[in-house]
Parts: C-alpha cells; sequence; structure tokens
C-alpha cells in the first residue's frame, strides 16, 4: 500500500530538537575496565564498549539500541543519537567490533549479550532521576548494523527482554545478490521475514550509486533497502529518501582515517544535517507510535510532512 491521501493532514516537529537537554556517556566494556581508569568501578560492565545518550532531565524513557554500519565507530553518531534522545528516549549504542570480517555471528552474539545486560547493568550507569523503561523496547541498525540488527531478529535468540520495534537504516546484506556475507538475511520471498514486532525501513536514493569507479556502490542494489522491505509482513514502513547518501546521517565532523573516508567511499548529497534530521525524525514518530501509542507523528510523515528532505518512496504494509 503505498500513497498518504488517506491520511489526515497533520503537522509534526519530530525534524527539529526535542524538549530534553541531553548528555553523552562512554562506558567501557569487560575486556577493557579492569584496564580504565574507572571510578568507582562498575559493578556490571556491559559485554562491549558502548556510547549512551540519554535526556538530561528526571523521567522514565523507552530505550533503543543503535548499531553502528560497517567499520564505523558509535562516536559518529552523536549528533543523530542525541537528537532521538532528547524526544525521551534513552539510546544504548555498543561498539560491536574495531576490525571484523565478513561473517557478522560475532556480532549477532553481542547485541544479545548487550540486550541481557541491560536489566543488570544499566541502572548502574544513569543518574537516579533517569529511569529505563526496559518493556519499551525498540533496536536500529545501520548499513551492516541494519542487517545485524534483522538478523538477531529472525534469530529468535533467547534474551530477558523483548523488543518491540525494529529499524533498518540503509541496511546491506551484502555486496550484489548472490554475494551475500554470512549469515545471508535475505531470501528473496517475499514477506517472508518471521518478525514479532513492527519494522520500518529507510534507504538512501543514493546509495545503491558509485561515488567513483574505483569503488562499489554503498548500498548496492540487490541487497539492500527494497530488498529488506519486500520481505517484511506489517506493521512495515518505508521511507526513501531522495538526492542523499548511504552515509549522510553521520556527524557533520567524523574524525580520523576512518572518519575522513566516510566523505570519499560513498555518493553522498549536498550535506549531512537534512538526511540526519530526518532520520532521527521519523525514528522518534517510529518509535512514539510503536513504543508509546502514538502515531500522529508517523502518520502525519506518512501524509508528506517529511521536514527538510524529499521522499522518493512511501510505502506501508498494515
Amino acid at each position: 500500500m503505498s500513497s498518504s491521501s488517506a491520511i489526515a493532514t497533520v503537522t509534526t516537529n519530530v525534524f527539529e530538537a526535542g524538549k530534553y537537554t541531553t548528555v553523552l556517556q562512554k562506558v567501557e566494556s569487560r575486556s577493557t575496565c579492569c584496564t580504565a581508569k574507572t571510578s568507582p568501578p562498575l559493578p556490571v560492565p556491559p559485554p562491549k564498549p558502548l556510547l549512551i545518550v540519554m535526556p538530561c532531565e528526571a523521567g522514565e524513557f523507552p530505550l533503543l539500541v543503535f548499531l553502528h554500519g560497517y567499520l564505523l565507530y558509535n562516536s559518529f553518531y552523536s549528533q543523530l543519537l542525541q537528537h532521538i534522545a532528547s524526544h525521551g528516549f534513552i539510546v544504548i549504542a555498543p561498539q560491536l567490533y574495531l576490525v571484523a570480517g565478513q561473517d557478522s555471528s560475532d556480532e549477532i552474539k553481542s547485541v544479545a549479550a548487550t540486550t541481557n545486560w541491560l536489566s543488570e547493568g544499566l541502572h548502574h550507569l544513569l543518574p537516579p532521576h533517569v529511569k529505563p523503561n526496559l518493556s519499551k523496547l525498540g533496536l536500529a541498525g545501520h548499513s551492516r548494523g541494519g542487517k545485524t540488527a534483522f538478523a538477531f531478529a529472525l534469530e529468535k535468540a533467547a534474551t530477558t527482554l523483548k523488543f518491540s520495534a525494529l529499524i533498518g537504516v540503509d541496511p546491506v546484506d551484502g555486496t550484489d545478490k548472490g554475494k551475500q556475507t554470512p549469515p545471508p538475511v535475505l531470501t528473496y520471498v517475499p514477506h517472508s521475514f518471521d518478525i514479532d514486532m513492527a519494522i520500518m525501513v529507510i534507504g538512501s536514493g543514493l546509495g545503491e550509486l558509485k561515488k567513483n569507479p574505483l569503488f562499489p556502490p554503498c548500498a548496492p542494489e540487490g541487497v539492500n533497502h527494497k530488498d529488506f522491505f519486500k520481505e517484511c509482513k506489517g506493521p512495515a514502513s518505508y521511507f526513501v529518501v531522495k538526492d542523499y547518501g548511504h552515509l549522510d546521517m553521520l556527524d557533520d565532523d567524523t574524525e580520523g582515517i576512518r572518519g575522513k573516508a566516510t566523505y570519499c567511499l560513498c555518493k553522498n548529497g549536498k550535506s549531512r544535517e537534512p538526511m540526519r534530521k530526518f532520520i532521527g525524525g521519523v525514528v522518534v514518530a517510529f518509535m512514539k507510535a510503536y513504543l508509546g501509542g502514538d502515531s500522529s507523528d508517523l502518520m502525519a510523515i506518512k501524509g508528506g510532512q517529511t521536514g527538510p528532505v524529499e521522499l522518493q518512496t512511501v510505502e506501508y504494509i498494515l
């Protein structure tokens, strides 16, 4: 089902910063905390290093676990995650690896371990007045992290907490159809995903185009957002942003060699801020709809209120 004719015209402000001020906190993992100068030592350190972004004000907030893209640092998403947190969410972004091969099986296990840790260790890291609502939990991932999020959902790993919302931000399952990275997620059977949660897939219009002849596209046809959405069942939402690329939701200033490479490897839009604001806003709207029971912002976006960007595709499955 595609179109917005049946949706009432309403407005939304999710593309701008929310009412909460935010703070970022970096946390070392079990493997590094013994050598890190942590005072006092963490009672239950996480299985992977974390970037936690949370509101400063008092309240009980839903959680979003966000998985970074291939060979990227979780810190490259700081501005995006702050945008989401400013609307009343706690965002947990594990650094799944620093160097990785093609197989993402270990990343899937790390997501399960991090999820199980949340109920044991997260409260030790939050101020007393900031409380996580562990019954309202979303999972999102970008690029390879999007593939990992879907793979985790499909594996139905036994975890102590249950996710209710799944978000793929320009997910990629390999370099081409038939060249999927293990474990493959796509089966090319329409509506075959056996996932018992609401799903949103966000695609980039420029992701399947080459930046230059020396490098393949960052989100190749046959293994990208189009294919992920084709395998979704309802409820599922699908947005493709025109004129923006695969890495255009990252921070404006991504430091180091990897950070500089993010401007060189993928076809990009004119600037990152519009894409980042849209993705932050639509994630907030989706989480509010399926974790908070308020679908007004998501309906507004489906109805044409797309903020700083133009969408080339809007589809949804009820």
